[in-house]
């Protein structure tokens, strides 16, 4: 009867935390800021005490009930008010701008010189005399906005006209027509059937098909895999 209790229990657990995700939002999939990293962690512990207890689970509904709605109102005040949204999800810090390192700013975002090397390199600059502005984000991130002769060479610097591109659009997935998704990329079964001629494939032969300016790239079901280690 126990392992019964256990089994209704984390079923229950999870249903409720697919509907506070729900309500949270996809937020809580994204980049986190310190509040919603401190509520997701709560939730999900709670959670998996309800999971595997077998005394208190009310409590455990009610708890989760709790921060789920108070996650949800500040969601809802954080995005009428600016202040407010500063107070809790915080606010971007410069650490840097026209060759001038703000030392005050690496304390109030609690960031460390070195650590800040790193970010650095990761993203390129391993000369920080490349680095216009660069500053740390609410969640934790450092954006950097390189110098003009440091940054690359985009098709507007060099006045070329170039053709807008699309989303590509999957199709065919395991064999499967996508029929709302070949709508959405404006084609229809009849152009399929061109393009499957073209291939000289059928459907079911294609493991994944996408739709990419009116043109199928296909790729076949292939249940053979490489043994050898390609990278080493």
């Amino acid at each position: 009867m126990d392992y019964l209790k256990i089994v209704c229990a984390a079923f229950g657990s999870i249903v409720i935390l697919f509907f506070s995700t729900k309500i949270i939002g996809n937020k809580q999939m994204s980049e986190l800021s310190m509040f919603d990293y401190i509520n997701g962690i709560t939730i999900g512990s709670i959670a998996a005490e309800m999971a595997t207890s077998l005394e208190n689970i009310l409590n455990s509904v009610i708890a989760m009930g709790v921060y789920t709605a108070v996650i949800a109102v500040i969601a809802v005040i954080t995005r009428k008010s600016i202040v407010l949204r500063r107070f809790f999800t915080g606010r971007s810090i410069v650490l840097m701008q026209d060759g001038k390192i703000y030392k005050d700013n690496f304390k109030t975002a609690k960031i460390d010189l070195n650590d800040f090397l790193v970010q650095c390199r990761a993203n390129g600059f391993f000369n920080v005399g490349d680095i216009e502005t660069a500053m740390i984000e609410e969640n934790g991130k450092i954006s950097f906005l390189p110098k003009t002769a440091a940054r690359p060479v985009n098709t507007k610097d060099l006045n070329l006209l170039i053709k807008e591109e699309h989303t590509p659009v999957t199709v065919i997935i395991d064999g499967k027509l996508l029929s709302e998704n070949l709508t959405a990329a404006g084609c229809d079964e009849k152009w399929l059937s061109g393009e499957l001629q073209r291939l000289n494939l059928n459907t079911d032969e294609i493991f994944l098909g996408i739709c990419d300016d009116k043109k199928l790239t296909a790729y076949k079901k292939i249940t053979e895999a490489p043994k050898n280690d390609i990278s080493q």
